[in-house]
């Protein structure tokens, strides 16, 4: 294994059930963790940045091939303006910091959502460091940053009726992959597993179309507080749960007995 993964190990190892090739997580729980803590809401943030990390490294060690966090919504914009510039700024100096532990690493950088409404500085950082890690082969981290899914698909919809509109694509051609091609996880699998912290339970406008039938793992516990061991407890869970697609569980049981789709 490339680089240098600071990961406990003998945790990981004695994990031997299924890794979803591509985990989601909603990282939740920030503010409370410091709220409890009598602590501004933006250590909790900074706290949770270092639960990035150690989560990141542990998918990488795992084997997860993509691994997407949602970082910011389009609907966090409306948070007081003081905590939102302390997020982006907490978020430039997470890529300065990371940048040479994700290349160490063959980890793919790619940021999904409205860049438009970041700093320009910003941009280009993000912008270098997808470009740097482009080749990157051993796992995608899709950073989902001034992201909604409900804005996904209305500028999916948008650029697939621009495309009709100029005769580049006949409507009668629009399915599911087209529609796909056009939103900002083109080219990636749909999650297996979706991960929300801190109890609630609510999918807040997460990547609405992919998770039509990803399973959905709900922990009480707070992001900062979310480790290796509650990774693994996650993927326990997963573990056991049969994925049918709409099939009967005996027709699952079927295919899987027979290595076969058909």
């Amino acid at each position: 294994m490339s680089g240098d993964l600071n990961v406990d190990e003998d945790l990981l190892d004695s994990y031997e059930g299924t890794i979803p090739g591509h985990l989601a997580i909603i990282m939740d729980g920030n503010g409370r963790w410091a709220r409890r803590r009598d602590l501004p809401r933006i250590r909790g943030h900074r706290a949770g940045a270092q639960a990035v990390r150690s989560v990141v490294e542990a998918c990488r060690y795992l084997g997860v091939d993509t691994l997407t966090l949602y970082a910011f919504s389009s609907q966090n914009w409306q948070r007081p303006p003081e905590e939102v510039a302390g997020l982006m700024t907490l978020f430039e100096i997470y890529l300065q910091r990371e940048r040479e532990r994700l290349l160490e690493n063959d980890i793919r950088l790619e940021v999904i959502g409205n860049r438009d409404r970041l700093a320009g500085v910003l941009r280009d950082s993000i912008s270098e460091i997808e470009e740097a890690s482009a080749n990157n082969d051993q796992m995608v981290l899709q950073i989902a940053v001034s992201y909604g899914g409900r804005e996904e698909i209305v500028r999916a919809a948008q650029g697939i009726a621009r495309e009709a509109a100029d005769g580049t694509l006949d409507p009668d051609d629009i399915d599911e992959s087209v529609f796909e091609d056009h939103l900002y996880t083109a080219g990636r699998p749909d999650p297996e597993l979706v991960i929300r912290t801190s109890g609630e339970m609510r999918i807040s406008n997460f990547l609405l179309w992919q998770i039509a039938y990803s399973e959905l793992y709900i922990t009480d516990t707070l992001w900062p507080d979310f480790d290796e061991s509650a990774l693994l407890d996650a993927f326990h869970d997963y573990e056991g749960r049969e994925r049918r697609f709409g099939k009967t569980g005996a027709q699952v049981e079927t295919v899987e007995n027979t290595g076969s789709d058909g």
